[in-house]
């Protein structure tokens, strides 16, 4: 199983009535150099400025952006090319991240490569220390940017000291 940290940015706060503006995701490994960037063309007419804002991108740009079903199969695409078997989806806030991924996949897809489950990175450390306060963000070398990915970047980096200094016992 190959761990792909995934990061997105949206237009909102669900997919469907809104639309994820974009996303990166890196194969966690060594060297975190392995990595997805995809843009995507809005889907619906609904947005809200707030949302959209985060991202560093307005809608004049959106607008401009990829086919978010071209954009899916290129992911899906990298993902075979990069992941022998099974990729398992882990994110900061897999919540809301992978709704995004798991709607858009199914959409224009039709299944989802990550398949019904994905790992949350806060959780997982909060478990790692046996402490539901504290979080992982201060383990992240790059900075995070909200561009998705340099913080998916940030977030292995993360996952990858849990691993090497905090004992995690995981499989990269």
């Amino acid at each position: 199983m190959a761990y792909v940290m995934v990061d997105i940015e949206s237009d909102g706060p669900i997919p469907g009535d809104y639309s994820m503006v974009s996303f990166g995701a890196v194969i966690v490994e060594p060297g975190l150099s392995r990595t997805f960037y995809g843009k995507l063309r809005p889907i619906s007419e609904k947005w809200i400025p707030e949302a959209l804002k985060v991202s560093g991108f307005n809608r004049d740009d959106v607008l401009k952006f990829d086919d978010p079903a071209e954009v899916m199969r290129r992911f899906d695409a990298w993902l075979k090319e990069n992941v022998k078997d099974r990729p398992m989806f882990i994110a900061d806030n897999n919540g809301f991240d992978w709704q995004f991924i798991n709607w858009y996949f199914h959409h224009f897809l039709t299944k989802n490569p990550f398949g019904f489950s994905s790992t949350n990175l806060g959780s997982l450390y909060k478990g790692l220390v046996k402490d539901t306060s504290p979080n992982f963000k201060h383990l992240r070398k790059t900075k995070h940017t909200h561009n998705p990915v340099d913080d998916a970047v940030g977030n292995a980096e993360a996952l990858l000291h849990m691993k090497s200094v905090m004992g995690l016992k995981i499989e990269l």
